[in-house]
């Protein structure tokens, strides 16, 4: 089992809702360009603590949503089968762990997105059409 795996099925609970967060970080271009989002968005610093070693600095679902757009909120909530702002509120909670849990070393994986993203999501992958 990979990390990822491992923190989406603890974070999230369902395979379901793990495929659809790979979904997402996929779609973002991974966990660096994840952050560079929240970097362009003015939320450098929140995004920042989750990658480094001291605590996470919490985010708000409005906050998540002015980031990643409604539309990627709107397709993630029909994933989840919730509507868009209780995925946003669900996001907001998970997020900050999960990409705190992907770089365990206080900085992101050398290869830019990150060969740790691609080697969990392909096994996620594996795991759920294989």
């Amino acid at each position: 089992m990979s990390l990822f795996d491992t923190l989406a099925s603890q974070v999230l609970g369902g395979s379901e809702q793990s495929s659809a967060l790979a979904g997402l970080l996929e779609s973002q271009g991974g966990v660096a360009g994840l952050i560079e989002k929240f970097q362009n968005g003015g939320l450098g610093e929140i995004a920042q603590s989750w990658i480094s070693t001291g605590s996470n600095l919490p985010i708000s679902a409005e906050q998540i949503e002015s980031v990643l757009g409604n539309e990627t909120i709107a397709n993630l909530a029909s994933q989840f089968g919730v509507d868009p702002q209780q995925a946003a509120s669900q996001l907001s909670s998970v997020l900050p762990q999960l990409i705190d849990g992907l770089t365990p070393n206080g900085e992101l994986p050398a290869g830019g997105s990150g060969d740790l993203l691609s080697a969990g999501l392909d096994l996620l992958k594996g795991k759920l059409f294989g």
